[in-house]
């Protein structure tokens, strides 16, 4: 289909460098990015499949001290930085 578009003087500029970057027409380049754009104006719905996050419980078995859990923190970090420091020698 042909007509007629104007474009402002940066958008063109910046399509003319496109095509001259991805060796190929103006027209081809402009159709590119038009296509890019509507693409990505689609709803998700219609893109894939909709993510869905599957809750579960998260609840501490019983008899854990839940104010020591800084506490094994601390000491799961101390014992990977030894870890560590030692793989340095």
């Amino acid at each position: 289909m042909r007509t007629t578009v104007t474009l402002e003087p940066d958008i063109a500029a910046s399509l003319k460098e496109l095509a001259h970057r991805s060796r190929t027409t103006f027209k081809a380049a402009l159709n590119t990015v038009l296509r890019r754009g509507l693409a990505a104006q689609v709803p998700d719905a219609k893109r894939g499949r909709r993510f869905v996050v599957e809750p579960h419980d998260g609840t501490f078995k019983p008899g854990l001290d839940l104010g020591r859990l800084n506490q094994l923190t601390d000491q799961l970090e101390t014992e990977a930085f030894v870890a560590k420091a030692r793989d340095r020698r």
